[in-house]
C-alpha cells in the first residue's frame, strides 16, 4: 500500500512562480487551489513530481475531508481524510485489483470494513491496524467459510467453519488451525465432540456415527437457537451464491452482535493465516477432517469405516497429537446428562466468557466490578516509589478502599454495573509479590481487566466456590471463605519471606485479594493466583492428590478432558531424571515444612500431564487441518513439505539450555531457576519438542518423565508376565489448596476419615504428621531411579 504521503511545509519553501491558481513548488510539486495566506486551504490539487494526485478538501496546509488519490502505480483511494491521513471512510483499490471498503484510522484499516482479493477471496468484519481482528467472516473463492474471531489476522477464538463438501466445525482456533474444544459434524450426518491442539485431534472426544438414534431424537435442529448468530450469514442454498451484508452501519451491529457473545477460549505457534497466505489462495487447501480411524478393526474395502449398529453405538477415543491411543465402544440405550450436553452443541464449546454469560445475572455484575477494582488499584498502587514491606503493610489498616457507584464519581468512572464497595487487602505487599514475580502491571491489568473478560471454570471445588480464568490463561480468580481469606492474611508475613527466599517454590503464587460488597452488604471475597496449568501444550490429565485414600477416587461416567481425578485415579509411576528428581523433593520438603509451620493441612499437589505420542504409532496420525504452502520447502514446526508430522525417535529431547532459544511466551513462570540434568553432566536443560517448540525446564514447569502403567493381570494371557504401559509425558506440578488451618476441635473428624486413622488418635491430624504422610506418598508415585 503506498503509505504515508508526504507534502513539503509550506512555510518553509517560497513559491517561484505563480500562474492564475497554480504554483510550482521548489522541489517540482504543483499545487492549484485555494489559499489561506500562504497555505492551502479549501478545495485543491495536488500533484507531486513522481505523477501522484491528491484532489480534494485541504485544511491548514494538510488533507482533510473528503478527497481522491491517485498514486503512480495506479492505487486509488477515495474517501475520508484527517491531518494529512487516510481517517475515517474510504474506498482503496489497490494496484493488483484488490478493493477495501470501510473504515481507516492514521493510514491503516481500522474498525469496520470489507475486502475483496485479487483471488476472490472476500473478508468482511472488523479490523485493527491493518489486521483483521475482532468479529469477522472470510470466503474463500472455493466456497469455504469461515465465521468467527481473528486475531492478528489469524482464525483465533470461537468461530464456524463450513467446507465446500459439506462438513461443519463449531469450536475454538488458534493460529488458523483449530485448538480447543469443538464439534465437528461430518456432510454424512456423523458427529465428533472433543479436543484439538495445533489443528490434531488431542485429548479424549466422542464419535456418534450417522444415524445415531440419539442424534435425530434430540432434534438438533433446535440448537439453531443458539448457533443462529454465527450462522445467520451463512448462505442457505450450500453457499453456492454468497449474500454479504452491507459495510455501513447495519453491518456494524450485525457484526458486534453476532460474535461478541461467542468470544473467548483457551488458550498456544505453527502454520497461521495471514495476509499473504490469504492472498495467494493457500487456505484453499484447507481440508476437511477424516472420519475413518486405521486402528480399528472395522475398516473397509474402499478405505471408509464400518460401524456395528451404528444407531446406539459411540465411539470413545483418546488421541495424542492426532495419534488415536485408545477406543472404546459403548452401547448407548441412553444417554447419560454429559452426553445429552454435548450433542446439544456441546457445554465444552460454550466456554465464553463470563461477562457474556452471565450478563444479566450476579455472576455478571460481579466480574464487572472486580475488573473495575482491580484496574483502580493497580492504577493507584503503581506510581507510589518500589520499597522493601513493613510490618505495617500487613495490618489492618493496610486497605484500600472505595465506592464506585454505577454514575462514577470523582475518583471513579461510570460503569454498567451495580454499585459496590471495593476493598483491598495489603495493596503493598501484593505489589511487591507481583514484582517479585516479575510480573508486569500493565500486563496484569490487560490480563484480568481487558476487553475480553473472564471465563468460568465449570467444576468449582467441594468447597462451593467459584473459579475464573483469564482470557490468557495465565491466572485463576478464586471465591473465599471469610476463614479462609482470615488464613491467607494471617500466613502472608511469612508466605512472602519463603517465596522470597525460594524462587523455585511449588506453592500457589498469590497476586492479589480483594472483597466486593454489594448491594444488601452481600460480601464477596476474591483472591487472585497463577495458573500452572498456562502451557501450549495440552493437560490431558489432570490430579488433585493428597495422599489419602478415603473418597478419592472418580466416578468414571463423570470423567472427560476437564476432570480433575484423584489419588485412587492414578495408575502411573513417573520415572524423572535424577537430578530432577532430587530438586523437586528437595522444594517439597520445604515447601511442606512452610505450611506445617503455618498450622495447615488438607492441601494437595496438583499434577498435569501432557502424554506425547509414542514414535512408532507415527503411521497412524491424522492430518492435521491445512497443508503447507507448496512453495515452502522447509521444514517449519515439525512439518515436512509433503505434509507430514515428524515425530523424533525420542518422544522427549535433553538439550542443553541456551537462553535465546526457548520460547519466552508470558505465563505465570517466568521466575526460577533453569534446572540441571544428570543425565547431559548436570548442566542446565531445555525440552526439546518437534512440532511444538523448545521449553525451557523449571520446577513443576515442563519437566520430562516416564509414565509407567502397570497392565492388570486380567488382561495378559501369561499370569507370571509383568507387563508395562510406557509413556513418554510433560509433568506441570504445584501444591494448592493451602487455607485451610488446622482446628483441632472442628478439623478432626473430617481428617482422620479421610486418611483412615483412629479419630481418638489425635495426634495423626497434626501438621507435623500430615506433611509426612503427604511426602511419603509422593516418594511412591515419584520413586528414585536405580
Amino acid at each position: 500500500m503506498p503509505f504515508p504521503i508526504r507534502i513539503h511545509h509550506w512555510r518553509s519553501h517560497n513559491i517561484t512562480e505563480e500562474r492564475s491558481s497554480e504554483y510550482v513548488l521548489a522541489n517540482g510539486d504543483v499545487y492549484r487551489g485555494a489559499f489561506k495566506g500562504m497555505i492551502p486551504h479549501g478545495k485543491g490539487k495536488y500533484t507531486w513530481l513522481d505523477g501522484t494526485i491528491y484532489e480534494g478538501d485541504w485544511e491548514d496546509g494538510k488533507m482533510a475531508g473528503k478527497g481522491k488519490i491517485r498514486w503512480a502505480s495506479q492505487a486509488v483511494y477515495d474517501g475520508d481524510f484527517s491531518g494529512g491521513y487516510l481517517h475515517g471512510f474510504g474506498t482503496f483499490i489497490g494496484s493488483d485489483g484488490s478493493m477495501y471498503r470501510g473504515s481507516w484510522k492514521m493510514n491503516s484499516q481500522h474498525g469496520i470494513g470489507r475486502k475483496q482479493y485479487s483471488n476472490s477471496d472476500l473478508y468482511d468484519g472488523c479490523w485493527r491496524e491493518g489486521v483483521r481482528e475482532g468479529s469477522g467472516r472470510y470466503a474463500w473463492s472455493n466456497d469455504n467459510i469461515y465465521i468467527g474471531n481473528w486475531k492478528n489476522g489469524r482464525m483465533s477464538g470461537r468461530g464456524v467453519m463450513k467446507w465446500f463438501n459439506g462438513d461443519l466445525f463449531d469450536g475454538f482456533w488458534l493460529n488458523g488451525l483449530r485448538d480447543g474444544s469443538g464439534c465437528y459434524r461430518f456432510s454424512d450426518g456423523s458427529y465428533y465432540f472433543g479436543t484439538w491442539s495445533k489443528g490434531l485431534k488431542d485429548g479424549s472426544g466422542t464419535f456418534y456415527p450417522a444415524g445415531n438414534k440419539h442424534l435425530s431424537k434430540l432434534d438438533l435442529e433446535r440448537n439453531k437457537d443458539k448457533r443462529s448468530k454465527l450462522l445467520s450469514q451463512l448462505p442457505s442454498d450450500h453457499l453456492d451464491e454468497p449474500v454479504l451484508p452491507s459495510v455501513k452501519r447495519s453491518l456494524s451491529e450485525k457484526i458486534s452482535y453476532s460474535f461478541r457473545r461467542g468470544s473467548g477460549g483457551f488458550s498456544r505457534k505453527t502454520t497461521f493465516l495471514n495476509d499473504d497466505l490469504i492472498s495467494t489462495g493457500s487456505m484453499k487447501e484447507m481440508v476437511p477432517l477424516d472420519r475413518s480411524v486405521s486402528i480399528t478393526s472395522y475398516g473397509s474395502q474402499d478405505g471408509q469405516t464400518e460401524y456395528p449398529d451404528s444407531k446406539t453405538v459411540a465411539y470413545e477415543r483418546e488421541y495424542m497429537q492426532g495419534v488415536l491411543m485408545k477406543e472404546r465402544i459403548k452401547n448407548i440405550s441412553k444417554l447419560s446428562h454429559r452426553s445429552k450436553q454435548r450433542l446439544k452443541f456441546a457445554k465444552d464449546v460454550e466456554k465464553k466468557s463470563c461477562l457474556n454469560i452471565f450478563e444479566g445475572h450476579r455472576s455478571y455484575y460481579l466480574m464487572l466490578s472486580l475488573q473495575l477494582g482491580i484496574r483502580y488499584t493497580v492504577g493507584k498502587i503503581t506510581p507510589v516509589p518500589m520499597r522493601e514491606v513493613r510490618s505495617s503493610d500487613f495490618g489492618e489498616q493496610a486497605r484500600i478502599r472505595m465506592y464506585f457507584p454505577r454514575k462514577g464519581s470523582r475518583l471513579t468512572p461510570p460503569h454498567h454495573s451495580i454499585d459496590f464497595y471495593w476493598k483491598d487487602y495489603c495493596p503493598m505487599v501484593f505489589r511487591n509479590l507481583r514484582e517479585l514475580f516479575k510480573l508486569n502491571a500493565a500486563d496484569y491489568m490487560m490480563s484480568i481487566c481487558g476487553d475480553d473478560g473472564l471465563r468460568e471454570l465449570s467444576s468449582p471445588g467441594k468447597s462451593g466456590s467459584l473459579f475464573y480464568l483469564s482470557h490468557d490463561d495465565r491466572f485463576v480468580i478464586k471465591t473465599l471463605k471469610k476463614s479462609e481469606l482470615k488464613v491467607l492474611l494471617k500466613m502472608l508475613p511469612q508466605y512472602y519471606i519463603h517465596v522470597q527466599a525460594h524462587d523455585n517454590t511449588l506453592i500457589t503464587k498469590f497476586f492479589g485479594t480483594h472483597r466486593i460488597t454489594l448491594k444488601h452488604g452481600k460480601k464477596v471475597r476474591f483472591v487472585v493466583m497463577g495458573n500452572m496449568f498456562c502451557t501450549e501444550l495440552r493437560i490431558h490429565r489432570r490430579y488433585d492428590l493428597k495422599g489419602s485414600v478415603q473418597g478419592r477416587f472418580t466416578n468414571k461416567d463423570m470423567i472427560d478432558e476437564t476432570t480433575t481425578l484423584k489419588d485412587l485415579d492414578l495408575a502411573y509411576e513417573f520415572h524423572m531424571d535424577r537430578s530432577l528428581h532430587e530438586a523437586l523433593f528437595r522444594q517439597l520438603s520445604l515447601d511442606s515444612a512452610f505450611l506445617e509451620s503455618q498450622h495447615i493441612i488438607d492441601y494437595s499437589l496438583l499434577l498435569g500431564l501432557h502424554f506425547r505420542a509414542p514414535e512408532h504409532l507415527r503411521s497412524l496420525l491424522e492430518p492435521p487441518d491445512s497443508q503447507p504452502n507448496a512453495e515452502n520447502t522447509n521444514n517449519t514446526d515439525g512439518v515436512n513439505s509433503q505434509g507430514d508430522i515428524l515425530i523424533p525417535p525420542r518422544g522427549l529431547v535433553l538439550v542443553t539450555h541456551e537462553p535465546g532459544s526457548v520460547s519466552i511466551a508470558p505465563g505465570p513462570h517466568i521466575r526460577g531457576d533453569t534446572l540441571k540434568a544428570y543425565s547431559i553432566g548436570d548442566k542446565e536443560v531445555d525440552l526439546l519438542l518437534p512440532g511444538t517448540g523448545r521449553l525451557r525446564v523449571q520446577l513443576g514447569v515442563n519437566m520430562p518423565a516416564q509414565a509407567n502403567h502397570k497392565i492388570l493381570q486380567a488382561e495378559i494371557d501369561n499370569a507370571e508376565t509383568e507387563l508395562f504401559e510406557v509413556y513418554d509425558v510433560v509433568l506441570y506440578l504445584g501444591i494448592i489448596d493451602i487455607l485451610q488451618e488446622y482446628n483441632m476441635k472442628k478439623k478432626i473428624e473430617h481428617a482422620c476419615k479421610s486418611l483412615k486413622f483412629d479419630p481418638l488418635a489425635i495426634s495423626v491430624v497434626e501438621p507435623k504428621i500430615y506433611s509426612k504422610r503427604f511426602i511419603t506418598f509422593l516418594e511412591k508415585i515419584f520413586p528414585v531411579q536405580p
